[in-house]
């Protein structure tokens, strides 16, 4: 398994940077540039090509062979990362996001999903049932870990490193990656699919993909169990900076609570034979998570006293922190046990729709947290702060209402 598990935890691990480059970094620098919380939410749109997913997910999946689409889609990220190297940084003070690197950003995020789609299929196909389990827990931990690297670890070395050097580094890290994916032995012995294999194309699709047994109940899960949490992540850290000054390890202070994604491991593995211990464990995660949203939220509503300090050494300060690290924590956990999920779901379907249907819950995924992503900013500056984390605190009991709803197929 050694074999498989290596060379997926370094691909994963690169496919994170462009949202931690996009996450951690551009955040923090654009609100302490002076721009509001609804003008750094919307930031978020240059993630759409991931919601497009579905549209390169058939050729993927049944055209030429998946280890190719993920070799040629990670070069192309090294060369993006290339052009903004080649391009001059913004100017001192400015606050607004250049046109050019928001486009080069852009086409960024249409390599990075692409990639997404070639080494899900290539994860789908590679792993046993039994393997799921480790298989996504590597994803996801791999995955963080990339965000952490180019989000902190992009702030830490930007007093070092120049525009430049930034991102050729980028661009030698996915030129080594793709390097990575064409030579794994276990990758090159995956066969590409037969035109015999391939079901007949139909403009029926769609009701192809949601006759897969548990498919609307899973869709309707991954839509929403990341709403509240997303929104309380998006905001939380850049209230804290708005109470203290930036520094060059500010925007630490957001990635801290992501390491304890690194704790997935104690996730168990799962396979599809044993939905029962999933859920009823989701069930558990989900409700820790609310939990530790209350504590947060409590503590926010601390910050806006008259007596609230965040110096280094207070309680309040650490108590912060803390709830950084434990929310995050938890929410690695859910993350590791729904892509579990959705893999196993997929499995379900044909061998040729199995890279269009993991894509459609992907994205389905992707459009629950981008949406509330983009918007948390504007209802933070409409509602209120306390109104809006008292909104996320109700959305994220969602989930937990949802998973009472699951059908007999998978409970």
């Amino acid at each position: 398994m050694r074999g498989k598990l290596l060379p997926l935890a370094g691909l994963y691990l690169v496919q994170g940077l462009p949202y931690g480059l996009q996450s951690g970094l551009l955040p923090v620098l654009l609100r302490a540039g002076g721009l509001s919380l609804t003008r750094v939410g919307l930031t978020k749109v240059l993630y759409a090509p991931w919601l497009f997913k579905l549209v390169w997910a058939p050729l993927v999946g049944t055209r030429g062979s998946p280890r190719a689409w993920l070799t040629l889609s990670t070069a192309a990220l090294g060369l993006v990362c290339g052009l903004l190297a080649a391009l001059p940084p913004a100017e001192g003070g400015q606050a607004e996001l250049p046109v050019t690197v928001a486009g080069l950003l852009l086409l960024l995020n249409l390599g990075a999903a692409v990639q997404d789609v070639a080494l899900d299929t290539l994860a789908m196909q590679l792993l046993e049932p039994a393997e799921l389990g480790p298989g996504n827990t590597v994803q996801v931990v791999a995955y963080k870990l990339g965000s952490v690297l180019a989000g902190g670890g992009l702030l830490a070395l930007v007093p070092t490193l120049s525009w430049p050097q930034l991102f050729l580094l980028l661009a030698a890290t996915y030129w080594l990656a793709a390097a990575l994916a064409w030579a794994t032995p276990a990758l090159q012995q995956l066969p590409s699919p037969q035109p015999s294999e391939l079901p007949p194309h139909t403009l029926h699709l769609l009701q192809d993909l949601l006759a897969v047994p548990g498919t609307l109940w899973t869709a309707g899960f991954v839509l929403t169990y990341k709403l509240g949490e997303q929104g309380a992540s998006s905001l939380f850290p850049l209230l804290l900076l708005d109470r203290r000054p930036l520094c060059p390890g500010a925007g630490a202070v957001e990635q801290c609570g992501r390491r304890g994604l690194l704790h997935c491991w104690l996730v168990p593995g799962w396979g599809p034979d044993v939905w029962t211990p999933l859920l009823p464990l989701l069930r558990s995660v989900l409700q820790f998570r609310l939990g530790a949203l209350a504590c947060q939220t409590t503590l926010l509503f601390c910050l806006d006293t008259p007596w609230a300090r965040l110096d280094p050494g207070t309680v309040l300060r650490g108590a912060v922190l803390l709830s950084l690290c434990l929310q995050h924590f938890l929410g690695g956990l859910v993350t590791t046990a729904t892509f579990t999920l959705m893999m196993c779901c997929s499995q379900l379907a044909h061998s040729a729709l199995q890279a269009t249907h993991y894509s459609l819950l992907a994205t389905l995924e992707l459009l629950g947290k981008l949406l509330m992503g983009t918007l948390a900013g504007a209802l933070a500056d409409s509602l209120g702060l306390h109104l809006c984390f008292s909104l996320f605190l109700a959305l994220s009991a969602i989930p937990i209402l949802h998973l009472s709803l699951a059908p007999r197929a998978l409970a």
